[in-house]
């Protein structure tokens, strides 16, 4: 059986993404490995075994154009009320919380944050499938 093991996104400034995804969700850096042209950073937490690996390509003039085929990356937590609340205190620009139902039942609450390149991230409250 498979198993998921990291997430790649290609960033633009490594510092300012390191200082957003340590701030936002708690990760430092579990590995770095330079290239000549590139740079890989595997970040991760305490939390999961799942990695997030920022790629930094050392020509790269301008931020990326994401298109039109990202979706998001999702993480979940124990409190989202006061994970909004920090993350609007930290002034990293959390969209609003939402409930999301399905026939009256609550199936998720969550909220949407971008990052410093412009990937979204989806925060979840820890709830039904969402563990």
């Amino acid at each position: 059986m498979a198993k998921a093991i990291h997430m790649m996104l290609r960033v633009f400034e490594e510092t300012r993404s390191l200082a957003f995804y340590k701030q936002a969700f708690g990760l430092d850096i579990a590995e770095r490995i330079d290239f000549e042209t590139f740079t890989l950073v595997y970040l991760r937490n305490d939390e999961a075994d799942f990695e997030l690996e920022l790629t930094i390509n050392k020509d790269q003039t301008t931020p990326y154009d994401l298109g039109n085929g990202y979706g998001h990356l999702a993480v979940c937590v124990d409190d989202l009320d006061a994970e909004h609340a920090r993350f609007e205190a930290a002034g990293l620009n959390p969209r609003k919380l939402v409930e999301f139902k399905r026939e009256g039942k609550l199936l998720a609450r969550f909220f949407f944050v971008a990052d410093p390149d412009g990937y979204e991230i989806e925060v979840l409250q820890k709830l039904g499938r969402y563990q």
